[in-house]
């Protein structure tokens, strides 16, 4: 039986006050919206409905549970083996992206189809542009390095109406470059966002996935099974994070008054005064870092612009509606 003396947490911490995903999992009503979960849902230690966070299958099943539910799909799938990430922090990453939009919208939410999100690795499982949709009406372009994960991506956006015109998908064919290939001269965009894979070799990811598994297990594990799976691009580049971020910044300075603000995660909090660095050496008029906490994982954003206050209110009259 249960310890009644014991108590679970039962709220995900420091997750944006606007994320849908704060409280627990209602698996009894996900289980409904997607009777497949059924099979992977049991009781905990606590006595609580909870599902094997260790089990792909689980995983991809709940999160599937939690998109329909929560963001008006009638259709989510992603082939096996590929990035199948937690809803709860991709949320957040959406919110507090919002936020800076407002900060430099007179605090006024910026939203609406004419909004363009440039999401930089989308990946086959397309969900930032589905939460960015549904919570703020924003368009998407959406690139990879990868045709099936664009493939899978583009039969998601076809399969839910409500995402039909909201998502252009296209491939960068060059993996080193990140705007370079995607943006046209005189294309604007409004933000731009990015998961950077965090690892430098396929070895790398797979010691931090053993890591975090015998942390959480308590026990030494053998196996890196990663319970969000995930191809090579997805988690792993020549040099990881820090390489990929600098040549972000780098790129970013060709583009300088494409996009309003860009920005990215930041796993590594060792890594932030490289990169503080090299944005101030290219010029950037602002930069910001918002922390992110889901669980027992701590990461970060960081945005910048170089547009002037001046070009930042001119553009904001021009494209942002303050409704």
């Amino acid at each position: 039986m249960p310890d009644p003396k014991k108590k679970e947490n039962s709220e995900k911490p420091s997750l944006h006050s606007r994320n849908k995903h704060a409280g627990r999992y209602d698996l009894k009503a996900l289980r409904l919206v997607h009777p497949e979960l059924k099979e992977f849902v049991a009781k905990n230690k606590y006595g609580n409905l909870s599902i094997d966070f260790f089990n792909p299958k689980a995983v991809k099943a709940l999160n599937k549970a939690l998109l329909i539910s929560n963001y008006g799909l009638d259709y989510w799938d992603i082939p096996d083996g590929f990035l199948c990430p937690p809803i709860p922090g991709r949320a957040d990453y959406i919110h507090h992206i919002a936020d800076i939009l407002a900060a430099s919208n007179d605090g006024a939410f910026v939203k609406g189809e004419r909004i363009i999100c440039l999401d930089i690795g989308v990946g086959a499982n397309c969900v930032y542009p589905i939460i960015g949709n549904s919570a703020y009406g924003w368009s998407f372009i959406g690139t990879d390095i990868d045709p099936k994960g664009i493939e899978a991506a583009q039969k998601i956006v076809t399969s839910n109406p409500s995402l039909h015109g909201k998502v252009e998908f296209r491939l960068q064919p060059k993996p080193e470059h990140i705007f370079s290939g995607i943006l046209n001269t005189n294309e604007k965009v409004d933000l731009t966002i990015c998961n950077p894979p965090f690892h430098a070799t396929q070895a790398e990811a797979e010691a931090g996935t053993l890591r975090k598994l015998s942390n959480l297990k308590k026990k030494r594990v053998k196996k890196a099974e990663l319970n969000f799976s995930g191809q090579g691009g997805e988690l792993w580049t020549d040099g990881g994070e820090k390489r990929f971020v600098l040549n972000m910044i780098n790129e970013s300075a060709q583009f300088p008054k494409n996009s309003a603000w860009f920005s990215t995660l930041v796993s590594k909090q060792s890594n932030l005064r490289s990169f503080y660095d090299r944005l101030e050496k290219v010029g950037v008029v602002e930069h910001k870092t918002t922390p992110m906490g889901q669980g027992n994982k701590m990461s970060r954003i960081i945005a910048w612009t170089f547009l002037s206050a001046p070009e930042m209110k001119a553009w904001a009259d021009e494209r942002w509606e303050s409704k």
